[in-house]
């Protein structure tokens, strides 16, 4: 196992986006707890923004479902104006100057994205993976968009991009809905057998240190 502050580049992680700013009596904080504590148990490593609100409910379940397992907790955190501090869930931290360079890690790390309820942060996060994997700039990344926040946002796409062929119906292959814990862990542990597989083992960072073994170095450093 890699020490604490380093990562482990060939694990299966789990990314998950979602608001800073939802509360710990909220039930969608309770919701992402338990989804994380469910992703802990199946040895499966985790990525968020490191902050507070539903991150901080993603480090926090996933921290209580460890119980020795050999599994990390990463988080992604970025300066702002009003400074947002780590959570105390982490095993790894890094911080960022740009969301640019933030997003690009993101993308570096995940096989999975769950995108919980959010604002304009979770909206840049969603729609950036979704532009990459539509653009082949990585590969086909599941990405489950949890809870019925995203409802509306996806009948409007649907209706008013879909329908005037602004995008392709295949734009949506790759896009999964989860109502609950239960639907969104069934979904994260096919794409993991199917990862397992060799089916979605393709980030680019894999690629690229296939390319280059001697190069063989974590995008956090």
């Amino acid at each position: 196992m890699p020490k604490k502050e380093e990562i482990d580049i060939e694990r299966f992680r789990v990314t998950i986006f979602g608001s800073a700013r939802i509360k710990r009596n909220d039930p969608t904080y309770k919701l992402v707890e338990r989804l994380a504590y469910e992703i802990a148990k199946e040895g499966l490593d985790m990525v968020t923004g490191g902050g507070p609100g539903l991150m901080e409910a993603a480090s926090k379940g996933h921290e209580k479902g460890l119980l020795g397992r050999k599994v990390q907790t990463i988080g992604l955190g970025i300066k702002l104006p009003k400074e947002q501090s780590f959570n105390k869930h982490l095993d790894i931290k890094k911080e960022f100057e740009t969301f640019s360079e933030r997003l690009d890690t993101f993308m570096e790390l995940s096989d999975v994205v769950v995108v919980a309820p959010g604002g304009i942060g979770t909206l840049l996060e969603l729609f950036y993976t979704w532009q990459l994997v539509q653009v082949k700039h990585m590969c086909d990344t599941p990405i489950i968009l949890l809870g019925k926040h995203w409802d509306g946002l996806i009948e409007w796409i649907r209706s008013k991009l879909l329908r005037k062929k602004l995008i392709s119906a295949e734009d949506f292959n790759f896009i999964f809905r989860a109502r609950s814990c239960s639907e969104a862990i069934a979904l994260i542990q096919k794409f993991h057998e199917d990862w397992h597989a060799g089916a979605h083992v393709c980030r680019n960072f894999l690629k690229y240190k296939r390319k280059h073994p001697k190069k063989r170095r974590s995008p956090l450093h």
